[in-house]
């Protein structure tokens, strides 16, 4: 039994960060100043990217996204159901239609093929996850956007560090969209980053997101209404300490992670986590774990309480959108995308951060196990 609860996540802070924050402290401006326009040209510097544009988070800087490209009442944006970090509420902000589209069953990302039956000649976008840090088969993707004519959005809120064909996630989307909230390897509490190479819609981002000093008795600002919708001087301190620290802050995780699998080799029938063709790494965001058939997700359920009374934080990883009241009342129902409910009602997150050492792994896969059994299905994983 551990002494506290053991987390789902933990930000991964230290002596760079303090500094940093208690110098943005220090100076006249906490807004719009000068250590947001720093860690948005080392956060582009970092991905190869010409822009990147610092938003408050990345449901917001999707929306801001969408807003930018003119896509709202009247067009279709193509996304999957499952993820962790719900980005594809910003179609909804936006006033245009979702559509959603399957998953590829080992990657738990959008499958081209899948999406390429819901293209209408209303489809103006296509919005793709790094789902829990695995990145999507970008190449695809890509050539499903130009044969359709539609902007190719990467939501890559779930994953930074992973690397598809040679390049770092982020790098694939017209517009590529990060969130830094938890549990992010990268985490600054809340805030996000938009990247792309695009000059005018750069621009176009930047006048949307925030109204500047220098608008402030302008008569035109309200041609395009801005938004509030920026970060602090204290979170792009914190931004600037930890993508200074990513590499480092990656390595612990990874380390993390060999603990688990070694753990989990014990367990009958386990695999190890898929990475699919072409993908070169991948920096999960949390831990998760795929129960197999004989499991229902009201024994998952069950799991997820067990493991709490021995104090380990878990959950399910997604509750997948079209299941949900809203996307409910659109026509929407359980049944549609087989693959997305076959995983996400049997996929369970566990602790995952760079503070886990080998005995609390050990007892949480242990715990795992026992409780595997209590709810009466035997071994647990496939």
């Amino acid at each position: 039994m551990p002494d506290g609860w053991l987390q789902l996540s933990e930000p991964d802070l230290g002596e760079v960060e303090s500094e940093l924050v208690a110098h943005a402290l220090r100076n006249a401006r906490l807004s719009s100043g000068p250590l947001v326009a720093q860690f948005e040209q080392r956060f582009a510097a970092s991905l190869g990217r010409r822009h990147a544009v610092a938003v408050a988070s990345g449901t917001i800087g999707t929306w801001l996204t969408l807003r930018a490209l003119g896509i709202g009442p009247g067009d279709e944006v193509i996304a999957s159901p499952y993820g962790w970090h719900q980005v594809m509420h910003a179609v909804t902000l936006a006033g245009a239609k979702l559509v959603f589209s399957d998953i590829d069953y080992w990657t738990g990302c959008l499958d081209a093929n899948r999406a390429a039956a819901q293209v209408t000649p209303a489809t103006k976008a296509i919005l793709a996850g790094n789902v829990n840090g695995h990145p999507a088969a970008w190449t695809p993707l890509r050539a499903l956007a130009r044969q359709c004519g539609a902007t190719l959005i990467e939501d890559s809120t779930e994953a930074i560090g992973s690397s598809y064909a040679g390049q770092p996630v982020g790098s694939f989307g017209d517009v590529s969209v990060f969130d830094f909230s938890q549990p992010s390897a990268l985490c600054c509490g809340e805030g996000g980053m938009l990247v792309t190479d695009d000059d005018a819609l750069a621009a176009e981002l930047r006048y949307l997101r925030t109204r500047a000093l220098a608008d402030r008795r302008s008569v035109s600002v309200g041609s395009r209404v801005p938004l509030q919708a920026g970060i602090s001087e204290v979170t792009a301190a914190l931004g600037l300490a930890q993508l200074a620290r990513l590499p480092e802050i990656l390595a612990r995780r990874k380390a993390v992670e060999a603990l688990y699998l070694d753990q989990m080799q014990s367990f009958e029938g386990i695999k190890p986590p898929y990475v699919g063709q072409g993908v070169d790494e991948v920096h999960w965001m949390l831990y998760v774990v795929h129960l197999g058939k004989r499991f229902t997700a009201s024994a998952c359920d069950q799991i997820v309480e067990d493991l709490a009374e021995e104090l380990i934080e878990s959950a399910l990883y997604c509750q997948p959108l079209h299941q949900q009241f809203h996307y409910q009342q659109q026509g929407w129902r359980r049944g549609q995308f087989p693959l997305v409910e076959r995983i996400a009602d049997r996929a369970i997150a566990l602790p995952f951060h760079g503070h886990l050492g080998a005995d609390p792994v050990r007892f949480i896969v242990q715990t795992l196990k026992d409780a595997s059994v209590n709810v009466g299905a035997g071994a647990a994983i496939y």
